[in-house]
């Protein structure tokens, strides 16, 4: 069983990597972080798969930049972690847009990718 802090250290770097692509407006990276089976729940309607999360991410305006911050992390079975952390989407033309977000992360050949991402506005 992982420690809390390794929990944490893995969490981070998935969202590290994600945050990234976002930053850079690169749906194809964002995308490859998940699994091929993915359910990905943005504030749009939901999709299944990593073409899904690209068509997503695609749609977002050039500019939008994401900060995180880890809130919880728990090993739910070995190589399977849940994260949940609070993000703000912030844009050169409109307000910040908080949000929480619980993600599933499962380990595939000894890389960890996104199973599962939810994000829920609560204002």
């Amino acid at each position: 069983m992982n420690t809390a802090a390794a929990q944490e250290a893995i969490l981070s770097g998935v969202m590290d990597r994600w945050k990234a692509a976002v930053d850079a407006h690169e749906p194809r990276q964002i995308a490859s972080y998940f699994t091929e089976d993915a359910i990905f729940q943005g504030l749009h309607p939901y999709s299944v798969g990593r073409q899904g999360v690209a068509e997503y991410y695609a749609a977002q305006p050039l500019g939008m930049t994401a900060d995180y911050q880890v809130l919880e992390t728990r090993e739910l079975a070995e190589g399977v972690l849940l994260g949940y952390l609070r993000v703000a989407f912030s844009f050169a033309d409109r307000p910040t847009i908080r949000v929480v977000l619980s993600v599933v992360l499962r380990r595939v050949a000894d890389q960890w990718h996104i199973a599962h991402y939810q994000v829920s506005k609560l204002d």
